[in-house]
């Protein structure tokens, strides 16, 4: 039946309490030394920055400074250390339990400048938090906080009705106030009056002598007596239940105090919920905007290709590509988050995706960095996923690739030949679609896009940068340099296609070689032949003689012109022209 505070709670208040109050006076020191703009000259423009420091401080004394100072007072540690020790008798229960009020009465020019934070935060850097997680846990923490400040705020009062209690039945009994101060528990007076006492039995909670109200289940669980934890955690929870229920289980008693606290309780707990939920359902949908947008999208895929009977595989490759698209990108529109930044930061980023990807390429390998640069700056990201054709044979190039990650098949039948096929694997650092470069080095350039010579297949799922058309022309038309005989003979060694020209022409060569030697073998040793030379006379006479009909088929063909690119595909060897 008595009140004390704990030695080692009042020095660990006394320290946490010091800390947080030099903060306080650090931040008065800094508004002293804050410049502000002035009001009157916020009429155009962003307004003239006042950094006079007595005009600072005037203005700081007229404003907020006298709730500075209150709220960074340390009235808690003079109590606790100057006043209290000084007083006896029922004195120190009542400064004692006045204490607490103190405390949450400096809570109130705390929390006035508290909730102005968020505001402040936002005009300094335009959000809170930068992800959507840490503002839901920000939000959570303020209710958390709140919650700690209403079970805080009824475990002192079911205290203070505790101690209410005692005294209305010491002011029958004609007791004194200092026998509830533990520091006179061995007092002979005490112990006599506390034996003849009926306190016990009237200020039990289970009785109801004593109107209790809202506070009676806290008295019942000990959480007056019990250790600082469980005192702690019971008030927490109590907090966290009344803010979330709103206060609808709180069955009062007829004091005032009591039925107002009641009533700030539900009405805070009312509006902190709201903007809890409000707050969150807003951070928690900014992570699954995009995920819905997209999920709504491949809806209406699936809409689509159920109303156009398409079939059966050309719906999984739809499906597949959303999917690939969907894991690579996130949803996020990469052309548009570009497209709205200054022209230096998008040369920047696109410095910083594509350089080094471009500088693997052996075709740009020699080159400057501005030239690098400028394609770099052109480059847009393309996807593909297994089984589909980046360009097929025959069919326009429109632009040019460069593989970033999976796998190819490129190979060709020479436009449908018969018994010809060519196939090579290309991966990244590879590119394809070279045909555009000679198309756009070429000096007289047409009108018409190059067919392309291959077709290119994923073997698996592809990520590339593409760069199209009309971007190539660009580049090659600003840097002559693109038409160096270094860049042409690097480009006819890692062509895929003038790899399998060259391999057509010697296999074209050969078989000519052996038709000639052929043919001279059977001239020197035909019977009844005149012999006039040796077998490599013989030869001789057959190579000149399939010259000449090489050469007369091209100009009956009219393919032998002067105007031809150094770049451009040389005249198809004729396999069977010397077969006839």
């Amino acid at each position: 039946m008595c009140i004390n505070i704990g030695l080692s709670l009042e020095t660990t208040l006394t320290i946490i309490r010091s800390v947080v109050d030099v903060f306080y006076v650090i931040h008065i020191f800094v508004r002293f030394h804050t410049a502000y703009v002035a009001p009157s000259s916020r009429v155009f423009g962003r307004g003239e920055l006042v950094i006079e420091p007595s005009k600072i401080a005037v203005r700081y004394l007229h404003k907020t400074f006298w709730i500075d100072v209150i709220a960074a007072l340390p009235l808690p540690q003079i109590l606790i250390w100057l006043i209290i020790p000084n007083l006896g008798g029922s004195m120190v229960t009542d400064t004692r339990t006045v204490l607490p009020f103190v405390i949450l009465f400096q809570y109130l020019p705390r929390l006035y400048l508290i909730f102005p934070l968020t505001s402040q935060i936002v005009e300094a850097t335009g959000v809170v938090t930068e992800t959507a997680w840490a503002g839901a846990a920000y939000n959570l923490l303020l209710y958390m906080l709140a919650s700690h400040v209403s079970g805080a705020i009824y475990y002192l009062l079911s205290v203070q009705r505790e101690i209410d209690c005692w005294k209305s039945v010491c002011k029958v009994e004609n007791c004194q106030n200092g026998y509830f101060d533990c520091h006179s528990v061995q007092d002979p007076a005490r112990v006599a009056w506390l034996n003849s006492s009926n306190v016990t039995n009237i200020c039990n909670p289970n009785n109801n002598f004593y109107q209790w109200g809202i506070y009676v289940t806290a008295l019942q669980a000990g959480a007056t007596s019990s250790a600082f934890p469980n005192k702690y955690f019971y008030s927490l929870w109590w907090g966290l239940q009344q803010l979330s229920s709103v206060g609808q289980n709180l069955n009062t008693s007829s004091y005032v105090g009591e039925i107002i606290f009641t009533i700030i309780t539900s009405t805070q707990g009312l509006v902190l919920l709201s903007l809890l939920i409000g707050n969150m359902q807003r951070y928690l949908q900014a992570t699954t905007m995009r995920l819905e947008e997209w999920r709504v999208k491949r809806n209406d895929t699936e809409q689509w290709m159920h109303h156009r009977q398409l079939p059966p595989e050309l719906r999984d490759s739809i499906r597949k590509y959303d999917q690939y698209k969907w894991l690579a990108t996130k949803g996020v529109d990469e052309e548009a988050i570009l497209h709205g930044l200054p022209m230096d930061l998008r040369r920047e980023i696109k410095r910083h995706l594509c350089f080094d990807l471009v500088r693997k390429v052996p075709l740009f390998d020699q080159m400057d960095e501005t030239m690098l640069d400028a394609i770099c700056e052109r480059l847009k990201p393309a996807l593909c996923t297994k089984g589909l054709f980046l360009v097929r044979e025959s069919d326009p190039v429109n632009q040019m690739l460069f593989i970033i990650r999976g796998h190819l098949d490129s190979y060709t039948t020479d436009g449908g030949r018969t018994g010809f096929f060519n196939s090579c694997r290309i991966g990244p650092g590879d590119f394809c679609g070279e045909e555009l470069l000679t198309w756009a080095l070429d000096p007289r350039p047409s009108v018409t896009l190059p067919s392309s010579t291959r077709s290119v297949k994923a073997i698996t799922e592809v990520e590339a940068f593409a760069l199209i058309a009309d971007d190539l022309k660009f580049v090659a038309s600003q840097f002559r340099r693109l038409h160096s005989k270094q860049l042409r003979h690097k480009f006819r060694f890692y062509s895929h296609q003038w790899r399998t020209w060259a391999a057509c022409f010697i296999q074209a060569a050969w078989r000519r070689h052996k038709k000639l030697k052929e043919t001279a073998h059977l001239t020197v040793h035909e019977p009844g032949v005149p012999q006039r030379g040796s077998f490599w006379s013989s030869y001789a006479e057959s190579l000149v003689a399939s010259t000449r009909l090489s050469i007369k088929c091209k100009q009956k063909s009219g393919t032998d012109s002067g105007t031809v690119s150094s770049l451009e595909k040389p005249d198809e060897p004729d396999f069977f022209l010397h077969e006839r």
